[in-house]
């Protein structure tokens, strides 16, 4: 498995803007720290829940389609192109939309079955890099945990770092974006190449 690629891949994609982490930031920025904390639990267990369909919807379809997975590295790469080209266009604009109240564990749970870049990641991620690589039920499970612990770990940072994350993004939003996305590229161009 190429690691280096792998882990980039789950820091920058993890760690970007996206539903959960904006969610964080604005739920800790309204709320406190306290109270988002069962929001971030919510989105851990959720996102363990996708990882793990997201397995072994690949695995079946490694094992009943093997030639799929060409494909499926082919369409990874450029769904990783195509998120760093999203991020180092993106502008944040500072402004926050969410005016719901509810944020509760079952809120960041539910959260994860309508996320598209959480599927598409999860996704990505196991066909990719882990697929290939690793198929018993235990690595797996073992794989699903620690990409959820990521993602938990991502909510928390942005829950913790609140509007001073928000503040840094909205400083230095450019040179941030430019960064992940060449760290997205890296991590595609490597996958193609191995």
């Amino acid at each position: 498995m190429p690691l280096l690629s792998f882990l980039l891949y789950v820091f920058v994609t993890s760690f970007t803007p996206g539903p959960n982490n904006i969610m964080a930031m604005s739920f800790a920025n309204k709320y406190g720290f306290k109270k988002t904390l069962r929001f971030c639990l919510g989105v851990g267990a959720g996102f363990f829940v996708i990882m793990l369909l997201s397995s072994y919807f690949n695995l079946l379809l490694k094992n009943y389609i093997p030639k799929i997975e060409f494909i499926m590295t082919i369409l990874a790469a450029i769904y990783m192109l195509y998120l760093a080209i999203k991020i180092m266009g993106s502008k944040n604009n500072g402004k926050d939309d969410d005016e719901d109240k509810n944020n509760g564990f079952f809120t960041g749970m539910l959260l994860q079955f309508v996320n598209p870049k959480g599927i598409l990641y999860g996704i990505t991620a196991i066909s990719t890099f882990i697929l290939p690589y690793h198929t018993s039920n235990f690595s797996l499970l073992g794989y699903s945990l620690f990409l959820a612990f990521v993602g938990f770990l991502s909510t928390m940072c942005w829950s913790v770092f609140g509007s001073l994350f928000q503040r840094f993004l909205t400083k230095y939003s450019s040179p941030f974006n430019i960064i992940m996305a060449l760290l997205l590229v890296y991590s595609a161009v490597s996958i193609l190449v191995e």
